[in-house]
């Protein structure tokens, strides 16, 4: 026991010496001891957490030991500060005076550490236990993660002017009739920012995807409070206000890919041949053409469909899809060269339109003869549909007087209906045509 209370003895006079310092060496003092504790903290604790953390597989946590650890230095030197003023200053009163707002730092760092731990581990959780589905669109559905630091940081917010004296709700009050008369002044900007927001919740689009908005079409660049970015085919860029983002419909070319590629995209593209080309070659050749381009995927196939039977040519439409649409206008470029030039070798004819004069002679011996002939034919085939059509009713008419049998079996009353019902059909397709 003597032994313990010399130690003690010792150490406080050890104390009182310290107290007795010269200010200025008391300030240089509490540099060397802060400068001791965050060689402490960072050697003894926030690099065997990084070690620790980076040896796991999961994300989340390598993500977040940046955060933290800077908020714990931060910590670390608020804290210092405060002993420090403590120390130097012998005044009791000061030292009551601020040590509120110490406490209300210190509340506001730790709903900092609250705040971005829910950024980090919430998503984790949620993708956890949500069904993945077949197109991966990222940040999607933050609402959650929103929400809860939105109620933490008020939380902090509230505790932390509360300890200095402020009452966070008659604040919030005063500022509501300021608020409301600047924003009659400047309703479209705080809209902006508004949407801003919305925008920022929602998450149609992250930057780097192509989207397409009233015409506009291209790579978003940049996001902000006000306006939002975006870099067209021509390199110019577009921005757009956040008020026209929420009130128009927004695609985004960037998360159209199926089978969970959000970058994929499809190339379409149209050839008209001439009527004398084989189809099926024509066909053959283009396919070929697909498969051979190394933008163009294999999975989906390449297709290539005869879509339309135009005025001067046979229209071909070549189906394609590329992993990354930033590839899409190389892969255009080539297919559209190789088409060319594979055509030529080929002897496919890409033709053009033509004008052909016709005498009046020829459009007489050739034309009149086809209508006259197609005119007695049509209307032959009117005759038969009138016919048949008389003959279809009268079926259906002596159908609906056995049905007003009230004695019938019911198997042959439920055949009969379904005659009558087939042969309305069949009148009004006469009817139709």
């Amino acid at each position: 026991m003597g032994i313990v209370n010399d130690v003690t003895n010792t150490v406080n006079e050890q104390i009182d010496v310290l107290n007795e310092l010269n200010p200025a060496f008391k300030v240089l003092l509490s540099f060397v001891f802060t400068a001791i504790g965050y060689y402490i903290i960072k050697y003894a604790v926030v690099r065997p957490w990084g070690r620790v953390v980076m040896s796991t597989d999961t994300a989340w946590d390598d993500k977040l030991h940046r955060p933290v650890a800077n908020r714990a230095y931060f910590f670390l030197f608020v804290g210092a500060a405060q002993l420090s003023l403590i120390w130097v200053s012998d005044q009791a009163s000061f030292n009551d005076d601020i040590s509120s707002y110490f406490s209300a730092i210190y509340i506001l760092t730790a709903t900092s550490i609250a705040s971005v731990s829910i950024k980090h581990i919430i998503p984790m959780v949620m993708d956890r236990f949500t069904e993945k589905s077949s197109v991966t669109v990222s940040g999607s559905n933050p609402l959650i993660t929103f929400t809860l630091r939105f109620v933490v940081w008020f939380g902090g917010m509230y505790l932390a002017l509360t300890e200095i004296g402020v009452e966070l709700f008659g604040v919030l009050a005063s500022l509501a009739v300021f608020s409301l008369i600047i924003g009659l002044a400047v309703q479209q900007t705080l809209g902006n920012i508004i949407n801003s927001f919305l925008l920022a919740i929602d998450r149609p689009f992250e930057i780097g995807d192509r989207i397409e908005v009233d015409g506009t079409w291209g790579s978003v660049v940049g996001t902000g409070i006000l306006s939002t970015k975006v870099l067209d085919r021509d390199e110019r860029l577009v921005v757009i206000p956040n008020n026209t983002l929420v009130s128009s419909t927004i695609v985004n070319h960037a998360r159209g890919g199926g089978d969970g590629m959000a970058r994929r995209i499809s190339i379409v593209i149209d050839v008209g041949v001439d009527y004398r080309e084989n189809t099926e070659h024509v066909k053959l050749t283009m396919v070929k053409i697909a498969r051979d381009c190394e933008y163009v995927i294999d999975d989906p196939k390449p297709q290539v469909l005869l879509t339309e039977l135009g005025d001067f040519a046979k229209v071909f439409r070549l189906f394609g899809w590329v992993n990354d649409y930033s590839d899409e206008w190389l892969a255009r470029d080539w297919l559209l060269r190789t088409i060319d030039s594979t055509f030529s070798a080929e002897g496919i004819n890409i033709p053009y339109p033509t004008s052909v004069e016709l005498t009046e002679s020829v459009y007489t011996q050739a034309s009149t003869r086809k209508q006259a002939a197609a005119s007695k034919k049509m209307e032959k085939e009117e005759q038969k549909h009138l016919e048949e059509r008389e003959e279809t009713k009268a079926l259906l008419e002596g159908i609906q007087e056995e049905l007003k049998d009230v004695n019938m079996d019911k198997k042959k009353r439920a055949e009969l209906e379904e005659e009558a019902r087939r042969l309305e059909t069949v009148i009004n397709m006469y009817d139709s045509a």
